[in-house]
């Protein structure tokens, strides 16, 4: 995707004038990667490809930390399945 570092932005392909120059400031644009998901300047190192275009090891890649609100979706979804457990077995134990 097209990034413009004067402008501190992506730009879409069809955006961007047939020169290669940022229709805003008229600099060049950075024609990125493919799948490059993250904005220019302060972009994460990324794993270098091999000649065949695979992906270097996951081993050296950092993962971000996971976040609070994911570990409380998770504990609270640990806490209701446990709790409906509980009830199912209760259900069966007078059933029958």
């Amino acid at each position: 995707m097209p990034w413009c570092p004067t402008c501190d932005r992506f730009l879409s392909p069809p955006t961007v004038n047939p020169d290669g120059t940022c229709p805003k400031c008229g600099r060049p644009v950075e024609p990125g990667r493919a799948g490059a998901a993250e904005p220019g300047p302060d972009r994460r190192s990324r794993p270098s490809t091999g000649p065949d275009g695979d992906r270097a090891p996951a081993a050296e890649e950092e993962l971000p930390p996971v976040p609070r609100h994911l570990k409380f979706l998770g504990a609270a979804m640990v806490v209701y399945l446990g709790y409906r457990f509980l009830q199912g077995v209760e259900w069966v134990v007078h059933r029958f």
